[in-house]
């Protein structure tokens, strides 16, 4: 086998750093400042001290969260979606459970390899290829409900200041520059480096010091979009654009920094890293919060893979909400299983919810006749579900404790709701129905599951459509008739007027009919 001498050498320095860096990393402590600031009674995951620690925010009521957006080459999958959504419940129970003021800022990466590479494949625009899918993805995140960030930020809206960003840090002596014009990370210089893991950095370059060590800006190559640098024309490393835009955002400290699990290394890792030196600090993000993946049949969701679902076509078949409770039945930290089977459990959930929702306005209204309440005992397990939420709340955002303990409440008022020992309702017990009912839809509606007026108005649409198929079927089938059936063809009048009454429009022609809703 013919191995040039520049090869070796190369391979033989990333086996030397390789060993040296392992060896520091063993005898280095993963250490974890606890921030001085506000108690907030939350705990929180750690993936430092690999433990829940007391969540403490700088300032009083108000936690700032920077959040990794997508890489916009392509549509988003339900993959990607699991990680907005689950952060997006997070962030719901810090702001309507804990009244905690969450200031979120999101990076929108429109300057990438991959968008590069799809904009030459497809002959476009690599400007306007990322503008198409980062339209297409807030538009994605509408549709699941997720509440918008209050800043989307666009790293080609920050190539100054991620100049500015690695300029500094090359002047402090914690980076180098490359004979092409890329500049590098020192990480031999960071004695913090290798808080999350110390794998072996795929980031390839022949001279540099460490096979640890990254890229902050890269030189620019033939026929790639450049700006220019100091060190040349070139573009930014794929870490330093967060760095910057958060730092730009947030300053020298970060409440909360989000993302999949796969990001914890490299890239929260440089991150930390490059941020500590740029503001001469020990520690940068005071909590790393990383949500686990979607798998297919044990495989993770992956466009490398090309085994993925969008989130456009997965709402083909099922819902929002849907989405949202399988993502609400395990911890956001662990990896959640997609299949068609698997859905049915979220499904079910939501139809005993919503079922037992109507059951209790149908008894306060007294459209049932059942129904033996025992006030004392409903209202005792109401607040004893009140406690067990707010434990799970508190305890690192444990919503699938939550859902158990909201279905023990249905059961037991599912129970009394549908016992009628004496054969017919006599008095009502209104109060605590009304209290459990309320209690249930808030949780739900703190959790994102939203019943919005558009989803209720297809309800509508639909329920209306199968009404007068069915009206014309029995017209049709009347007319058929030789003996007109009068009394089913007055009937079908009448549908027709009463409809009318609430703005449905009906007509029928020979054997066709159409409705309309009123506009004016």
């Amino acid at each position: 086998m013919n191995i040039s001498v520049k090869n070796l050498r190369f391979k033989l320095r990333k086996m030397y750093h390789r060993f040296v860096h392992v060896e520091v990393e063993q005898k280095k402590p993963i250490q974890w400042l606890k921030p001085i600031g506000h108690e907030t009674n939350i705990t929180i995951y750690n993936p430092l001290t690999k433990c829940n620690v007391p969540l403490i925010i700088k300032n009083k009521n108000i936690l700032t969260w920077y959040v990794c957006g997508p890489t916009v080459y392509d549509s988003a999958h339900i993959g990607h979606a699991a990680t907005y959504v689950k952060s997006d419940i997070i962030r719901r129970i810090l702001s309507d459970r804990f009244n905690i003021n969450v200031i979120m800022a999101m990076c929108i990466t429109d300057i990438d390899d991959k968008i590069i590479k799809r904009s030459k494949k497809t002959k476009q625009n690599y400007i306007d290829l990322a503008q198409h899918y980062e339209n297409e993805f807030i538009e994605d995140m509408k549709m699941l409900n997720v509440v918008k960030p209050h800043l989307y930020c666009k790293v080609t809206n920050f190539i100054p200041k991620i100049i500015q960003f690695v300029s500094d840090i090359v002047d402090k002596g914690n980076a180098y520059v490359m004979q092409d014009g890329s500049v590098y990370f020192d990480t031999s210089k960071c004695n913090m480096y290798g808080k999350f893991s110390m794998p072996v950095s795929d980031d390839s370059h022949p001279y540099k010091k460490s096979a640890l060590d990254f890229s902050l800006w890269k030189a620019a190559k033939k026929d790639e979009p450049f700006w220019e640098s100091p060190w040349g024309n070139g573009r930014p490393g794929w870490h330093i654009e967060c760095s910057t835009i958060a730092s730009t955002v947030f300053g020298n400290s970060v409440d909360i920094h989000s993302g999949g699990i796969d990001l914890a290394f490299p890239h929260h890792e440089n991150e930390e890293a490059q941020s500590c030196s740029y503001h001469e600090v020990d520690q940068w993000v005071n909590y790393w919060l990383h949500c686990g993946h979607l798998y297919l049949e044990d495989e993770k969701m992956s466009k490398s893979l090309n085994n993925t679902i969008s989130i456009r076509e997965f709402l083909k078949k099922y819902t929002a909400n849907q989405f949202r409770m399988l993502c609400l039945l395990s911890n956001f930290r662990n990896g959640i299983k997609y299949s068609d089977n698997i859905m049915h459990n979220p499904i079910n959930i939501l139809n005993k919810v919503e079922h037992f929702i109507n059951d209790c306005d149908n008894y306060v209204t007294g459209r049932c006749s059942f129904g033996n309440i025992d006030e004392a005992t409903l209202f005792r397990c109401l607040e004893e579900t009140k406690n067990s939420v707010n434990t799970a709340l508190e305890n690192n955002f444990n919503t699938a404790q939550v859902i158990k303990s909201i279905l023990n409440l249905i059961d037991t008022g599912n129970k009394m709701l549908h016992d009628d020992p004496h054969g017919s309702l006599t008095t009502r017990c209104i109060p605590p129905v009304i209290a459990v009912a309320n209690y249930i839809s808030t949780i739900f509606s703190m959790l994102g599951i939203s019943y919005s007026e558009e989803s209720n108005e297809c309800k509508i649409n639909s329920l209306i459509e199968h009404l007068v198929q069915f009206r014309r079927t029995v017209r049709n089938r009347v007319i058929e008739q030789d003996v007109k059936d009068k009394i089913l063809l007055t009937a079908c009048d009448e549908i027709r007027s009463n409809l009318s009454t609430f703005g449905v429009i009906i007509k029928d022609y020979k054997t066709e009919t159409s409705w309309s809703i009123k506009k004016y």
